[in-house]
C-alpha cells in the first residue's frame, strides 16, 4: 500500500506541473495593420516581411497605399491571412456592397468599424442611429457571408439608465447581424472592465485588439489619448491574464496585437514574448 501511495504521488508530481505549464494563449498570432502605418508607405512588401519575421500569420486591415488585390497577393505569398478587414462608418451606410466586395477579395470573414461619428460627448441619439445603421449594414454583410463587428472605442461608456450606452448598443442591435470587437485598452480607458464585459455578453464578442495602457494615464470618455500611452502588454494597467482567460472562455475568434506608439519595433516583439510566457 505504501509503495502504491508513493508511486501515485510521484505521478502527480510529474503530471501537475506539466498541466500548469500549458500556454494561456494558443491561437494564431495576428496584428492590426495600423500598428505599421508608418512603415507601409516606405514599402508594403518589406513591411509584410517584417510582420512575418515577428511570427504573425494573420493581419487585420489593409496597407492603405496598395489595392486590395495587390495586398491580398502580397499576403498570400507570405502565408499571411486577412480574416478581418476595416470599414468606415459612412461607407457602411452609403455603400455596403463595396465593403462586401473588398472583404471578399481580401479573404476576410469579418468586417470591423472602429468609430461612430459624434460631436463632443457621445449621446443616446448617436447610439440610436448607430443601432439602426449597424442593423441595416450588418444584415447586408450577413447575407453575403460576412460578420459585422463594431470595435468599441471607449466613448460609448456614457451612463445610460442602469448601465452605459455600450450596453444599449449591444442589447438593441440584432445578434444575427451585429457582433463586436473588443479593444481591451479602449474599453478600459472608457471605464469598462474587459473581463466582466466579455463574460456579460459572451459570444457577441468575436474579435479582440490586444493593447495595454501606460500606468497612471488619465482615463476619460473621449476615446482618445496620446499614442505613446500604448505600452508593451504586461507593463501597463490592464489585467492581461484575466482578460485572456475570459476571452478564451467566450470563444474569441481572432486576436490582433495593436500598438499605436512610435516604439513598435521593440514593443511588439516584447508583447509577443510576454503573451507566450503566460500559463493557464
Amino acid at each position: 500500500m505504501k509503495k502504491h501511495i508513493t508511486l501515485t504521488l510521484l505521478i502527480a508530481i510529474l503530471i501537475v506541473p506539466a498541466i500548469a505549464q500549458k500556454p494561456l494563449y494558443t491561437g494564431a498570432w495576428g496584428v492590426q495593420t495600423y500598428t505599421f502605418r508608418k512603415s507601409f508607405p516606405k514599402g508594403v512588401p518589406e513591411t509584410l516581411d517584417s510582420i512575418k519575421a515577428m511570427g504573425f500569420t494573420e493581419v487585420e486591415g489593409n496597407a492603405g497605399n496598395v489595392s486590395v488585390e495587390e495586398f491580398r497577393k502580397l499576403c498570400d505569398a507570405r502565408g499571411i491571412k486577412i480574416p478581418s478587414s476595416g470599414a468606415g462608418y459612412e461607407d457602411l451606410v452609403k455603400d455596403p456592397m463595396t465593403i462586401v466586395k473588398n472583404a471578399k477579395i481580401l479573404g476576410s470573414k469579418f468586417v470591423m468599424c472602429a468609430w461612430i461619428p459624434h460631436n463632443g460627448d457621445f449621446t443616446l441619439d448617436n447610439a440610436k442611429k448607430a443601432v439602426e445603421d449597424f442593423n441595416k449594414a450588418g444584415k447586408i454583410l450577413k447575407e453575403n457571408g460576412l460578420t459585422f463587428c463594431y470595435h468599441v472605442h471607449g466613448f460609448e461608456f456614457q451612463p445610460y439608465e442602469k448601465g452605459t450606452l455600450l450596453d444599449y448598443i449591444i442589447t438593441k442591435t440584432n445578434p444575427e447581424y451585429v457582433s463586436f470587437e473588443m479593444d481591451i485598452m479602449w474599453t478600459y480607458f472608457g471605464g469598462g472592465n474587459p473581463a466582466e464585459l466579455l463574460n456579460k455578453y459572451g459570444n457577441r464578442w468575436k474579435l479582440m485588439h490586444l493593447k495595454d495602457l501606460r500606468k497612471g494615464t488619465k482615463r476619460d470618455l473621449t476615446g482618445g489619448t496620446s499614442q505613446e500611452n500604448d505600452v508593451t502588454l504586461g507593463t501597463g494597467e490592464l489585467d492581461i491574464p484575466g482578460i485572456l482567460r475570459a476571452a478564451k472562455k467566450v470563444g474569441i475568434k481572432h486576436y490582433f496585437i495593436e500598438d499605436e506608439s512610435s516604439h513598435v519595433n521593440t514593443q511588439v516583439p516584447a508583447t509577443i514574448a510576454y503573451v507566450k510566457s503566460l500559463k493557464e
